[in-house]
C-alpha cells in the first residue's frame, strides 16, 4: 500500500484533533473528517456543561506544541465548560490544522479498495476506501493508508428501555424525551412542570441537581429521579473520598437535595413502555408501576455506532463492543475511571491492519473512558503508524486513583444495570466527567 495516501481520522473532537496534531508532528499526511459544521461538534452540544477536570488535564501535548508558535497560551487552572474547552483550545487547534480538517463530511462507510470483508487475497496491501457524504453535495470516496476512528459515541445514546432496546412506544414519544443534559438556564421550559430523570451516572446527578434548584425556587416544579437498580447504592458517588473534588461534591449535593425533599427517588424502576396520555409521557415499569411526567430526561449512557464499519474485520468484545484486547482492562464491573490501564496501539489493533478505534468509541459501552487516556491512545497509535514501534509500546500516562467513578459496586445485588456512565457528558453550570485521567464525549 502506497504511503502517499493520508491517514484519515474520523471525528474532529478532542482525540481526533490530537491524533491529527501527532501526525503533523511526524510529517504524516492526514485528513480529518468531521460530520459537524465545526470543530468538536459533539462538545458544542453540551457547551453549557462544566467539566470535572482542570485545564492541564484537557490539553494534549502535541496539540499544545503545535499551538505554541502562534502565541497561544495554555490555560493553567480552572474547570472549563464545554464551550470554553472549544474556544480556548480545540477551535484554535483545528484552525492551526487548517484544511486538513474537513467539516460537513459524514463517513458513510469504510472498506478496502476492491475488497469486501470476505476477501483475503492482498487485503492488507490495498488502501482503505472511505465513503463521505456531505449534507449538501455528492458522495465521494477517499483512499487512506490507515484509519483512526475517533468519532465517539455522542450520536448514539442508550434508550430508556431497560433491556437495551427502546421501550415500547419510546419512538412515538420522542418529542417529550431528551437524551442530553438540557440547558437549564432556560428555566421556563421546566418551571411548574414534572420532570423525570432516568439514569444513575454523573450526567443524571447533574440534571437532578439543576432541577432541584428550580424546585427550590418554585414548589410547583417537581422532580423524580428513576434508577433501574434496586437501591441507590453508589449513585451518590464517593463524596469526600473522591479524588476529583468537583465530582465528589456533586454526589454530596445530590444527597442533600434528596434529604430536603426536593427530589423523589424511585428505585428498581425498569422502563418497559412509554405511553402518551393527553400529550404527556407515562413511563410504565416492568413491575407495573407507572409515572406520568411533562418531560423525561434519559441519561442512560451511550454506545458506539459500528454501522459504517461493517466491511472491516474487527475484533470486538461481545459484551462491551470494545476492542477485545482492552475489554478486561476497562470492564466497569471491575474497574473505575482511575483504575483502568493505559491502552496503546498493540491493545487497540484489529485483524484489519492499520485500523484503530480510539477515544470514547474504543471503550464501547464501558463508561470508564477519560480524555487523558484517549490522548495517550492517539500518541501510541500515531507512533505505530509512523514506524516508531518503541514509542508506541511505551506507556506515558499515569492515572490517579479517582475513587468510585465506577468499578466494584457498580451493579447492585439484583444485577440491575445502573444505566448511567461515569464519564459521559453529564449547576451554576452543570459538571461533566470526561477529562480526568471521559466518559464522552
Amino acid at each position: 500500500m502506497g504511503n502517499e495516501s493520508p491517514v484519515v481520522v474520523i471525528g474532529a473532537g478532542p482525540q481526533g484533533l490530537a491524533a491529527a496534531a501527532h501526525l503533523v508532528e511526524r510529517d504524516v499526511p492526514v485528513v480529518v473528517l468531521e460530520a459537524g459544521t465545526g470543530p468538536a461538534a459533539a462538545v458544542a452540544e453540551w457547551g453549557h456543561v462544566r467539566l470535572f477536570s482542570e485545564w492541564p488535564e484537557l490539553i494534549d501535548a502535541a496539540g499544545a506544541r503545535i499551538l505554541a508558535p502562534t502565541g497561544w497560551t495554555a490555560p493553567t487552572n480552572g474547570y472549563p465548560t464545554g464551550a470554553q474547552w472549544i474556544d480556548r483550545y480545540l477551535a484554535p487547534l483545528a484552525a492551526e490544522l487548517g484544511d486538513r480538517v474537513r467539516y460537513d463530511s459524514r463517513v458513510a462507510g469504510v472498506s478496502r479498495l476492491g475488497r469486501d470483508r470476505l476477501v483475503d487475497a492482498g487485503r492488507g496491501d490495498q488502501p482503505f476506501t472511505i465513503h463521505v457524504q456531505p449534507s449538501d453535495g455528492e458522495e465521494y470516496r477517499l483512499q487512506a493508508r490507515a484509519v483512526i476512528d475517533a468519532s465517539g459515541t455522542w450520536s448514539t445514546p442508550n434508550p430508556a428501555g431497560a433491556d437495551g432496546l427502546p421501550a415500547l412506544g419510546e419512538g412515538a414519544a420522542a418529542g417529550s424525551l431528551t437524551y442530553r443534559i438540557p440547558d437549564f438556564r432556560d428555566r421556563e421550559g421546566f418551571k411548574g412542570t414534572h420532570t423525570v430523570v432516568i439514569g444513575s451516572g454523573h450526567s443524571a446527578l447533574t440534571a437532578v441537581l439543576a432541577l432541584a434548584q428550580l424546585a427550590r425556587r418554585d414548589p410547583a416544579t417537581t422532580v423524580t429521579w428513576v434508577l433501574r437498580r434496586a437501591s441507590a447504592g453508589t449513585a451518590f458517588g464517593g463524596g469526600d473520598a473522591d479524588e476529583l473534588p468537583a465530582r465528589g461534591a456533586l454526589g454530596i449535593r445530590a444527597k442533600e437535595v434528596m434529604d430536603a425533599g426536593l427530589v423523589t427517588l424511585l428505585t428498581g424502576f425498569r422502563v418497559e413502555r412509554v405511553r402518551m396520555d393527553a400529550g404527556r409521557p407515562t413511563l410504565i415499569a416492568e413491575d407495573g408501576r407507572s409515572l406520568t411526567a411533562d418531560r423525561v430526561v434519559v441519561l442512560t449512557g451511550f454506545r458506539p455506532d459500528l454501522s459504517f464499519l461493517s466491511e472491516l474485520r474487527l475484533e470486538l468484545d461481545p459484551t462491551l463492543q470494545a476492542p477485545a484486547r482492552i475489554a478486561v482492562e476497562i470492564d466497569p464491573n471491575v474497574h473505575s475511571c482511575g483504575s483502568v490501564a493505559a491502552t496503546g496501539a498493540p491493545d487497540l489493533a484489529h485483524p484489519e491492519p492499520a485500523f484503530y478505534l480510539v477515544g470514547a468509541k474504543s471503550y464501547g459501552r464501558a463508561p470508564t473512558f477519560l480524555a487523558l487516556t484517549g490522548y495517550e491512545q492517539v500518541r501510541s497509535v500515531v507512533a505505530e503508524l509512523a514506524g516508531d514501534h518503541d514509542a508506541a509500546r511505551r506507556v506515558e500516562l499515569s492515572l490517579p486513583d479517582t475513587g468510585v467513578c465506577g468499578g466494584a459496586g457498580l451493579f447492585d445485588a439484583s444485577g440491575a444495570s445502573p444505566g448511567g456512565a461515569c464519564c459521559t457528558p453529564p449547576a451554576s453550570a452543570p459538571t461533566l466527567q470526561i477529562g480526568r485521567a471521559p466518559a464522552s464525549v
